[in-house]
């Protein structure tokens, strides 16, 4: 059974959200390549988690697409921590408000799409 378009959209999101994942790993092997790491095994370390976070949105991005409901549970789960860390980097100041809309709003707006596309199939298999 295919998935509404609730589906898409919150998978597009998850999938954007895992791309720039990706580009945030490579920014840190730049950076890495560069010297600018004061402990290179906490710079991999960071690095391999970084990928291993992008592989799982890729992964629930693929399975929120197919309508399945481990995939939409990951993703919420990544949404809410992606919120939660939007909103305790106020407390950092000065506030870097480009960091609190870039994880924030996304963070919301795939919390917001993967429950509607859960209420959505829901209603349909019921």
């Amino acid at each position: 059974m295919r998935s509404p378009g609730l589906a898409l959209a919150a998978s597009a999101v998850l999938g954007i959200e895992g791309a720039a994942l990706v580009v945030f790993a490579l920014i840190e092997v730049f950076g890495l390549s560069a010297g600018d790491a004061s402990s290179l095994p906490t710079a991999i370390a960071l690095i391999v988690l970084t990928l291993i976070g992008a592989a799982a949105l890729v992964a629930f991005a693929i399975g929120t697409r197919a309508g399945r409901s481990w995939a939409r549970s990951g993703g919420v789960v990544f949404q809410v921590l992606a919120v939660a860390i939007a909103l305790a980097s106020l407390g950092v100041q000065p506030v870097v408000w480009a960091f609190v809309v870039g994880v924030g709003v996304p963070g919301l707006l795939g919390f917001v799409l993967l429950i509607a596309s859960a209420r959505a199939e829901g209603a349909v298999q019921d």
